[in-house]
């Protein structure tokens, strides 16, 4: 069902204090509109001018229906480029009035093709993206803008093509530099740089443009050759039908439609990953579906007022951001100064120097690339950031078209793979406790005896469904009675998953092993029956919890551990004890011994402001089991000196504390847990390693306490 259509839905209770940054957003994003849409323009095949009617009636019109509140519409590289290649393959002259016959006939279709992807909800295909492959296309695209831009930097013209295209025209440019031109837009690149670390609020930019046109009208910039904008003839853009019948005339309307099919479809894949990108960063939502609609409305006015197709522009919106533009008040305002611009102000354009505008579009698209997600990545998950490589350079190399591709194929790839290989464990319980854990966890959490519970964290599909059934045949014991799959996790199921679970069944039955799957969601018993496992609910299989299928199998608590473990019930303050201690190792993983140092360090920087040491010596370990206990005792055995040295106390009577205090702890653990006691002196002679390597003369001064209590 689609979402009922409202105009101005971001301008709806309205924030008056954002007034002035939308106000000044709108007009930067004009200004900067100037060069970027007469150059696009251009490249489409259209006198530059048709750039700046572009920037008028499509981005009114989609800020009216977009639900993005920062987003900006404009003439951009991407839908341009392909269309300025497609009326070069068909033989028409750039700037020529066949191709103002044909561009807006192309802009035409496209709209009808976004308004087609509109009807079929076609929106929803962003949803299969991931951040990788949005962060890696985003900054692709900016890269491959900035490379386009990078010439003008040197007095020539705007790039063209993918990287190695644009690498030759920069090549090029190189040989033919302007100095001043040169001069002018590093310097103005600086100073946008330097300027959003320093001052980020101030309108840069419009200082530049302003300083720029001043220069170029009392200075020698013509004179020096730096090269400025084409002036521009007064007037707003006219609205008229495009001439269909020149184009199907011409036998040109099959290739105009297919080719059109190819912008529609890079307009609603790089627009919606971008604004999703941008939502996301800023933490709002958008409806993709209805942005489709407003894409296609803003496609049929630059379609009637005779303009190349339009398209979500990254470098517009990045500067938006910048300015701090909130609403869509800021796409109104930038196409309401656009027609004061053209109706009064068309001769200011003519002397805007191109490096000085080129420095401000290269500095906020710099702003918007993600290569800091990219580090990240690297730092937390290679696969990942290997996904981010391929999309990045896939839009580098391939183009818009084929980056959007294989981002897509790298996503589903990504899900398929991760699927392959989802999260496992057996699962276990610790002795006097009735919750289920990983056996991993801890060596006190042991299985139940004669029973194998098996957790399996995803859906059960083509590409794993033989994981499951391998590590359980591998677990398998001479006295195994009952395997539980926790499926928790197992929201779908697959024809193949079905069939490996069947397999299992009938496997386990013949060794006389019961087979139970406990703790999935009831849509999971609906899938089952639908693929022919319905038996398996009537026969019992089928529980809702793992404590109800262990009582089927007349296993009642406390649970028989396996070898014999005591399962004896402890008391409460026992049982919140481990609890404290559970959740500290569960939460920190390996890291545990880590945050203890951690924990330990901070009480030392506490003990420098307070110079209370019965809370470092007594506070924060009395919770904790007697394992953890010494542990942390240790580890403040390590930092004696430093503890001497802040709280003034005598070495030896603070060594002779601490050893009491574990001294203590391994007398409770020798008379309430006598079974532990020499995996607790195994450990004891660990950590008492551990800190003769760390700090060896600490390490005398405990070893010669021990001495002397013995002869006392």
């Amino acid at each position: 069902m689609k979402q009922k259509l409202s105009v101005a839905p971001t301008l709806k209770n309205y924030d008056k204090k954002n007034f002035p940054k939308d106000i000044l957003a709108g007009i930067i994003i004009m200004a900067v509109s100037i060069p970027i849409s007469m150059g696009y323009a251009q490249i489409s095949g259209l006198p530059a001018v048709y750039g700046l009617y572009g920037s008028v009636f499509p981005i009114i019109l989609f800020a009216l229906f977009s639900t993005s509140p920062q987003f900006i519409f404009g003439v951009d590289a991407a839908p341009a480029a392909l269309v300025g290649a497609a009326v070069l393959g068909m033989g028409i002259e750039a700037g020529s009035k066949e191709a103002m016959t044909v561009v807006p006939v192309f802009t035409f279709f496209v709209a009808l093709w976004l308004l087609a992807f509109y009807f079929m909800n076609a929106g929803k295909l962003v949803n299969y993206i991931s951040a990788p492959v949005m962060g890696g296309f985003i900054t692709g695209i900016c890269t491959t803008i900035i490379l386009m831009q990078a010439p003008k930097l040197m007095g020539s013209a705007t790039g063209t093509g993918e990287l190695f295209e644009l690498s030759e025209h920069i090549w090029e440019a190189l040989h033919h530099i302007n100095a001043a031109a040169l001069v002018m837009g590093i310097v103005a690149l600086a100073i946008l740089v330097v300027s959003k670390r320093l001052v980020p609020k101030f309108p840069m930019a419009v200082v530049l443009m302003v300083t720029g046109a001043l220069f170029t009208y009392f200075g020698p910039v013509k004179e020096w050759g730096v090269p400025t904008l084409s002036a521009v003839e007064p007037g707003m853009p006219r609205w008229y039908i495009p001439d269909f019948e020149a184009v199907f005339s011409v036998q040109k309307a099959s290739e105009v439609i297919v080719l059109s099919l190819s912008v529609a479809v890079v307009i609603m894949a790089e627009t919606l990953l971008a604004e999703n990108n941008f939502a996301q960063k800023n933490g709002y939502r958008i409806d993709d579906n209805t942005e489709l609609l407003a894409f296609s409305i803003g496609n049929m006015a630059a379609a009637f007022t005779g303009c190349c197709p339009i398209n979500g522009s990254v470098s517009r919106t990045a500067m938006s951001e910048q300015y701090e533009g909130k609403t869509q008040l800021t796409g109104l305002v930038a196409g309401v100064s656009m027609i004061a611009v053209l109706l009064f102000c068309t001769g200011f354009i003519g002397y805007l120097p191109v490096p000085v505008l080129t420095a401000i579009v290269i500095s906020a698209l710099m702003g918007a690339t993600e290569f800091h997600l990219a580090k990240r990545l690297w730092k937390v998950s290679r696969t990942e950031f290997f996904i981010f490589v391929g999309a990045f350079f896939g839009v580098l190399i391939l183009g818009t078209i084929n980056g959007v591709l294989i981002g897509i194929i790298l996503s589903f790839a990504e899900m398929i793979i991760r699927s392959a290989k989802p999260a496992t464990c057996f699962l276990g319980v610790q002795p006097g406790h009735s919750h289920f854990r990983d056996i991993r966890e801890s060596t006190n959490i042991h299985e139940i005896d004669g029973v194998i519970i098996y957790r399996f964290s995803s859906g059960l599909f083509f590409a794993n469904a033989k994981v499951l059934v391998r590590d359980i045949e591998d677990h398998l014991k001479h006295d195994t009675k009952a395997v539980i799959i926790d499926a928790g996790a197992i929201g779908s199921i697959d024809i193949t998953g079905a069939d490996s679970i069947e397999s299992l069944y009938r496997s386990l039955k013949q060794k006389g092993v019961k087979l139970y799957i406990t703790e999935h969601i009831a849509e999971l018993n609906e899938q089952l029956r639908k693929l022919g496992l319905g038996y398996l609910i009537e026969q019992g299989c089928v529980r809702r919890t793992i404590h109800i299928a262990l009582k089927d199998m007349g296993i009642n608590r406390p649970y028989p551990l396996e070898g014999g473990v005591d399962n004896e019930e402890r008391s409460a303050s026992r049982k919140r004890a481990d609890n404290r201690v559970q959740e500290f190792v569960w939460a920190f993983g390996a890291e545990s011994e880590e945050q203890i140092e951690k924990q330990i360090k901070l009480q030392i920087e506490q003990l420098k402001k307070t110079k209370d040491i019965e809370e470092i010596m007594h506070g924060r370990w009395a919770h904790m089991d007697e394992f953890d206990q010494d542990e942390w005792l240790e580890h403040l055995e390590e930092h004696l000196k430093e503890i001497v040295n802040i709280s003034g106390k005598d070495v030896h009577t603070l060594a002779a504390d601490i050893e009491m205090h574990r001294r203590e702890v391994h007398e409770r653990i020798a008379r309430e847990h006598p079974e532990l006691a020499e995996r607790f002196a195994q450990r004891r002679h660990l950590l008492d390693k551990h800190l003769k390597e760390r700090r060896p003369e600490v390490y005398r001064i405990i070893v010669q306490l021990r001495e002397d209590n013995k002869h006392k």
